[in-house]
């Protein structure tokens, strides 16, 4: 703890930042986050979304995040744009060949994996291969997490991981 007076500490500034970033990544792609909306699934062909997503994890240190997302491609290849409700770029995170890049304002990262990358920035696994099948409104599974998909004909995702710890809740609303 800093006495009265102290100015505050540099490391306490990189960790708040850096748990920002987590969340903000998080529903990431998550990752992946969360609201998405479109009135009907999208062709089978499609593989573009865009909408709002949200993500929230329980626990001793309690985060939330959420954003506006443009997301194409599948689990091998494709690109994941954060935006602010302004419209402005937060990050932008793209993947293809076994390779992750993240760019958020001057920092850019790198991963030999989407997941390894998205693992390292936010602190969670984010089942990436199951998420794009949930948005093209296919049940898939991935160990710990459960998909409700009975939205998706409004535009609507939810998945919670009950475990591992700490639990974790993703929402996707999609716009029309």
């Amino acid at each position: 703890m800093q006495a009265h007076g102290e100015a505050p500490r540099p490391e306490s500034g990189i960790a708040f930042q850096r748990r920002w970033m987590v969340l903000w990544i998080t529903f990431c792609v998550l990752w992946i986050s969360g609201c998405a909306q479109p009135t009907r699934s999208p062709p089978p062909d499609d593989d573009s979304w865009r909408g709002r997503i949200a993500l929230q994890v329980e626990g001793q240190a309690a985060q939330s995040f959420s954003a506006m997302f443009e997301l194409h491609g599948n689990p091998e290849n494709g690109g994941l744009v954060l935006l602010s409700p302004f419209g402005n770029r937060i990050a932008q995170l793209d993947w293809n060949d076994g390779k992750a890049q993240l760019q958020s304002g001057q920092e850019t990262r790198t991963s030999d994996s989407l997941e390894t990358l998205l693992l390292d920035v936010t602190g969670t696994r984010i089942p990436v291969a199951a998420l794009f099948s949930w948005l093209n409104g296919i049940q898939a599974t991935a160990p710990g997490w459960q998909a409700d998909l009975s939205g998706m004909p409004d535009g609507r995702l939810t998945a919670l991981r009950n475990h591992p710890a700490p639990q974790a809740t993703l929402r996707i609303l999609l716009t029309r």
